[in-house]
């Protein structure tokens, strides 16, 4: 039996009073005042001047990539260390994903490969701020400013990270977040949209909406999508980022009591970059080596708790293979990492006992 998942989510009270309110007002589906209530709260936590919601974080990097007019015969830069969507969501409009390769210490995207790999074609960057620390986004921001390219900030796994006292998602030409089940704050399934250009911002509602036409009802004047996001996923949206830094603060402690724990072991917690915020969304390690993964990972559910593999480097998977790609950082950092359970409900002796399983297994 598993006690100690990787996540699950904390829901309370306030939840289900705003749930309730959606279901007694019959506003159930894509209209109704949670919307409009969670899309201003976001903006305010985040600092974004204009945020969006959608229906999951996926299709809001689909709709992000096409209000910047992405497409068949254009390029966009990204890490093959990221969760696939990042990659399928620039698949999805015809352009074409081209990797790079991370940074072992901060395991994010790497600037000088980035600038490598620019192309007249190259259309834009895709910054992926992984498992909660904030990639180099200052440099990657100068490069797009210089070679006059979109920066895209993917922030699905990033709530409340920051670059000095900047929320990411605010460098960027337009940003994503994800509120799957499992992220820091979430709404079921959900994601959100933000930048701070108007132009941008009508765009995607634009398309998130079936490409219905602002000042004529039932006239769809290009082809849309339906992207849009219940009341009541909003409602659970507002409800948890009501809470989001005590979320946060925790999640940080609980990072400080691994890390603790695991001092002086060949153990390598995911490192925060001087000047950023690390929101830990996952507590991720790096094993001592690869070949033991698989038998830890055994070893650590017989004991009730639950694992998961960082994320396999993307120009691995079938789809997307090609001859002569080498990419070795992010092919060490996937065979040797794995997310432990990072939920806020972990207590600090769950913690021990979860650290002190990881080490016995080494010492048996």
């Amino acid at each position: 039996m598993i006690k100690f998942p990787v996540y699950r989510p904390k829901l309370g009270e306030l939840e289900k009073q705003y749930v309730a309110e959606c279901l007694d007002s019959t506003w159930i589906s894509s209209k109704g005042p949670f919307i409009e209530r969670f899309e201003k709260a976001f903006c305010s936590y985040t600092g974004a001047k204009h945020a969006k919601t959608v229906s999951n974080g996926t299709v809001a990097l689909h709709v992000a990539l096409l209000s910047l007019g992405i497409g068949p015969g254009d390029e966009v830069i990204v890490p093959t260390l990221t969760y696939i969507a990042s990659v399928n969501a620039i698949t999805y409009t015809g352009a074409t994903p081209v990797f790079v390769d991370s940074v072992l210490g901060t395991w994010q995207i790497n600037p000088s490969e980035v600038e490598r790999k620019i192309t007249p074609k190259t259309k834009a960057i895709m910054a992926v701020h992984l498992y909660g620390q904030p990639c180099d986004i200052l440099a990657l921001q100068k490069l797009a400013q210089r070679y006059e390219i979109r920066l895209v900030e993917d922030c699905a796994e990033a709530l409340g990270s920051r670059v000095s006292d900047v929320h990411v998602g605010c460098f960027g030409d337009i940003a994503t977040y994800s509120f799957y089940g499992n992220k820091t704050v979430t709404t079921g399934e959900g994601g959100m949209v933000t930048t701070s250009n108007s132009d941008l911002a009508n765009s995607v509602s634009h398309l998130k909406g079936q490409g219905l036409a602002k000042d004529r009802e039932y006239w769809h004047d290009v082809i849309g999508y339906n992207y849009r996001m219940t009341n009541i996923c909003a409602a659970i949206g507002c409800a948890q980022l009501e809470s989001v830094e005590t979320t946060l603060a925790r999640k940080r402690e609980i990072a400080a009591l691994y890390k603790n724990q695991l001092k002086g072991t060949a153990f390598e917690l995911h490192r925060e970059a001087p000047g950023t915020y690390h929101s830990y969304w996952m507590i991720s390690i790096l094993l001592p080596d690869a070949g033991s993964r698989d038998a830890l990972r055994e070893y650590l559910l017989d004991n009730g708790i639950e694992t998961r593999p960082v994320f396999y480097p993307i120009h691995t998977m079938p789809m997307y293979s090609r001859p002569n790609q080498t990419y070795e950082v992010a092919v060490e950092i996937a065979a040797r990492g794995i997310n432990l359970p990072s939920f806020p409900d972990l207590t600090n002796d769950d913690i021990v006992f979860i650290c002190d399983k990881l080490k016995s297994f080494y010492n048996e």
